[in-house]
């Protein structure tokens, strides 16, 4: 069971189910769980768990080099057949509960499985592109939340800043994963710019994260809660950047995940609280 808990990223499946959650809140302006937005959470389980999969599945030679121990289908501990299931009956269930919920959420959980499948053969060799695209995607569950129950245009803004987050975040990996990505013939951005360039680009992006933390909320009328909470985030985000202009990706990964986290309560705070 735990290979396969670590195959689909537990941890990160329930920080997207708790973006689909803060979604909704945010949206509702309280905290409830009307059924529409506990199977939205529970579709973003089941489509993370395909995206997480299907990027083992086509990453296998590259985690051989990267993380030999710590991806499962790599090393061995979990079969082919039991990866094809999980990525299979993942699609159907992520589609079937957000059919539940409205025709629109169903849409967008098909297109956010489409660009999970494209990711890994097209999308991840080009530089920044497969980023981007990876950035809106992981970015998402705050709109999915909001969109569940009805009210889409308040998910824009958490969306927004969560997609930043995510950015800086993927081409961390990829300065990470270099070795594995060069040795299959990946162009992904460290490889086409160079380690240090894409660090800068990656610094550059967790800067930007800041204003945008602040005008967008601020526009979008959130309370004095959000800025008090968000200033945790903030200051993680900042450090990450500075780590990375200093050359430096140890650890950033998790300042940033820790941000995108104190981020989500805050969202919540500023317009529940």
């Amino acid at each position: 069971m735990r290979p396969l808990l670590r195959l689909i990223r537990a941890p990160n499946l329930l920080i997207a189910a708790a973006g689909v959650l803060a979604g909704g809140w945010i949206a509702l302006g309280r905290i409830g769980f009307p059924k529409e937005l506990v199977f939205a959470a529970l579709s973003a389980i089941a489509i993370g768990a395909v995206g997480n999969t299907w990027n083992d599945i086509r990453d296998v030679a590259a985690d051989r080099i990267n993380r030999p121990g710590a991806r499962p289908l790599a090393a061995g501990q979990v079969s082919r057949g039991v990866a094809d299931f999980v990525v299979f009956d993942g699609s159907l269930i992520g589609l079937a509960l957000a059919g539940l919920v409205s025709g629109w959420l169903c849409l967008a959980a098909l297109a956010a499985l489409a660009v999970m499948f494209v990711y890994s053969p097209i999308l991840k060799p080009r530089p920044l592109l497969g980023n981007l695209a990876v950035a809106v995607v992981a970015g998402s569950p705050p709109f999915y939340g909001a969109l569940a129950v009805g009210a889409a245009v308040t998910g824009i803004v958490p969306w927004v800043l969560a997609a930043l987050l995510h950015l800086v975040r993927e081409v961390v990996k990829d300065v990470e994963d270099e070795p594995g990505d060069r040795t299959v013939g990946r162009r992904t951005l460290p490889i086409a710019l160079g380690r240090r360039t894409a660090m800068v680009l990656a610094a550059g992006a967790g800067l930007l994260f800041v204003p945008a933390s602040l005008l967008l909320p601020r526009n979008a009328g959130y309370g004095v809660a959000y800025f008090v909470i968000a200033l945790v985030a903030q200051l993680a985000v900042l450090a990450a950047a500075t780590w990375l202009l200093l050359g430096r990706v140890e650890r950033v990964s998790a300042l940033l995940k820790g941000a995108m986290v104190i981020g989500l309560i805050a969202l919540v705070a500023g317009k529940v609280a």
